[in-house]
């Protein structure tokens, strides 16, 4: 096993777990996980702490705003008193619109079902990262969190590694081809690993516990 493996391995071990586990989202390709990680994309996608918008999507979840219909049908005033109990204050008011829109767009055009605007894109991913930011709220970066999160259910996605994740392997002195980086990850989840190289990203800490069991 050479160092890069090592570096990949310790990752792995030490932070090898996606965002959406994080927020308590056991992601299946069903509606209500997918339109959960729709909106923890969202979240994450502001200028805001990682664990903020994690908390706030479980604020959201256990106000019962867990699907589109009822995110939609809940007041503007109880989406926001939800996203201040997660503490997302600095950008409730604007994020509690941009929810509601997005529900009863997604409820409109794809039925509540991300799966059937998985259909609409037909494989093809730059399609799926497109109708993605569609939504309200939802940007390039809150689409590339989506498709890296989504892709160990949505397959045609993978290895989606994108500008972040590959700031991560940069940190961490590995290849940042992203065909050979996903090599070097073997059969692990590809959602999984590419978390882990976000948080080699965003966590300066992170990439140098890794450097530093890897030996």
């Amino acid at each position: 096993m050479d160092r890069r493996q090592r570096v990949v391995r310790e990752l792995l071990g030490a932070h090898g777990r996606t965002y959406a586990e994080d927020a308590g989202i056991g992601l299946k390709d069903t509606p209500q996980p997918l339109y959960r990680l729709l909106v923890l994309s969202h979240l994450l996608s502001a200028r805001i702490r990682g664990s903020v918008a994690l908390a706030t999507a479980r604020a959201l979840h256990e106000a019962g705003l867990r699907d589109p219909r009822r995110m939609a049908r809940a007041s503007w005033q109880e989406r926001v008193d939800a996203l201040g109990r997660g503490g997302y204050r600095r950008y409730d008011e604007r994020t509690a619109t941009q929810l509601g829109d997005g529900a009863e767009l997604l409820t409109e055009r794809w039925g509540g079902d991300l799966r059937r605007l998985r259909g609409e894109a037909d494989g093809k991913v730059t399609e799926l990262r497109r109708l993605l930011q569609e939504f309200p709220g939802i940007g390039p970066a809150g689409a590339d969190i989506f498709l890296r999160e989504a892709q160990g259910v949505w397959p045609e996605a993978a290895p989606y590694l994108d500008a972040k994740a590959l700031q991560g392997a940069e940190r961490l002195n590995l290849p940042t081809d992203p065909e050979r980086l996903a090599e070097l990850a073997g059969d692990t989840d590809p959602a999984v690993f590419a978390a882990a190289l976000v948080r080699a990203a965003v966590e300066k800490e992170v990439a140098q516990d890794a450097l530093r069991r890897a030996g």
